[in-house]
C-alpha cells in the first residue's frame, strides 16, 4: 500500500495542478460557482468523488 501512496498522490496533484496552470480563468469561474453550490450539493459532489474513487479502485486490484 505504501507502494501506491507516494505515486497517487503526485498524480493528483499533477492532475489539480493542470486546470490554473492553463486556463487560470476557468479555475476561477469554477471556483466562484461553487461558492454559489448550497452545502448538500457540496456533499454530493464529494460523495460522487470519494465513491468513484473507491469504485476505480476496486476495480484496479490484482
Amino acid at each position: 500500500m505504501g507502494d501506491l501512496l507516494w505515486p497517487a498522490l503526485a498524480l493528483m496533484l499533477v492532475f489539480e495542478g493542470l486546470l490554473p496552470l492553463i486556463a487560470p480563468q476557468a479555475w476561477r469561474r469554477v471556483f466562484s460557482e461553487m461558492l454559489r453550490l448550497q452545502d448538500g450539493q457540496i456533499r454530493f459532489f464529494g460523495l460522487l468523488s470519494v465513491g468513484g474513487g473507491l469504485l476505480l479502485w476496486w476495480f484496479l486490484q490484482p
